[in-house]
């Protein structure tokens, strides 16, 4: 009969924005069925709870300037440890296929001939807009959106913000926070300056916080970004959907009659 370890396995799986509830219930039976987890920054440590007591975890997250393994070493270990233990979770923040470099570690996995697993998770990208009451297309404002990365590999913006800025699309923007200037500075060229934006951290986690602005004051949110706390950034009309946003507008009314 064969045993774990000679059928070994590994399955990606998106644990959602933060909120442990909000989580899929397949996520849920892949992690009680884990015999080795390893889990990223993102990933709310209350799920892990979800795992046999028995099941050794490992943190392998990637934060600014403070990676505890490199993407090849987690590469290595996930394999690794499908040998040593059958089957292994790869629990990511999100959705493991939206930036979370899913579709790399599946071909490396599978290189080795380990058998493979997708259980999708719900992105931030749409679920913090929606938990702060921000829909992502609304009739007659836009018909599209945009999830695009703030941070290239080399550290820049991405091209395709330029390309989103000049088209009616909300742009969601993940992992962004640090080159938000350079961001908005684009986004100038191309929208009016009174375009909306929120900037949404820690989303749908109790220390949640929103900063909602217009794209020409932009330089006024700048000291209020906590850099250590992950962040997106939502840019079009549909944010005036916010309940805040007709008091912030009023509050900017009343500041320029002074």
């Amino acid at each position: 009969m064969k045993t774990k370890k000679n059928n070994p396995k590994v399955t990606l799986v998106g644990a959602g924005p933060g909120d442990k509830d909000l989580i899929t219930l397949k996520a849920v039976k892949a992690i009680e069925q884990a015999d080795f987890i390893l889990y990223d920054a993102l990933v709310n440590p209350e799920i892990l709870a979800y795992a046999k007591k028995s099941t050794p975890t490992l943190y392998v997250g990637k934060r600014f300037n403070n990676h505890a393994f490199s993407q090849d070493e987690i590469n290595q270990l996930l394999v690794n440890k499908a040998f040593e233990y059958g089957h292994v979770v790869r629990l990511k923040g999100g959705d493991s296929f939206v930036f979370g470099r899913g579709s790399e570690e599946i071909d490396f996995i599978e290189s080795y001939a380990i058998e493979t697993a997708i259980v999708p998770g719900i992105s931030s990208a749409l679920a913090v807009p929606a938990l702060q009451g921000i829909p992502l297309t609304k009739r007659n404002v836009n018909e599209s959106f945009w999830v695009i990365t703030g941070t290239t590999s080399n550290g820049e913006i991405s091209k395709d913000i330029t390309l989103g800025a000049q088209s009616s699309a909300t742009l969601v923007i993940l992992m962004g926070l640090r080159n938000f200037s350079l961001i908005a500075e684009e986004i100038k060229k191309f929208r009016h300056k009174y375009t909306p934006f929120a900037i949404i951290q820690n989303g749908s986690l109790p220390n949640e916080t929103i900063t909602i602005e217009t794209i020409n004051n932009y330089k006024n949110t700048i000291d209020k970004i906590d850099y250590k706390s992950p962040g997106i950034i939502v840019i079009g009309d549909v944010v005036t959907e916010h309940s805040a946003f007709l008091d912030e507008e009023i509050q900017r009314v009343l500041s320029a009659s002074f």
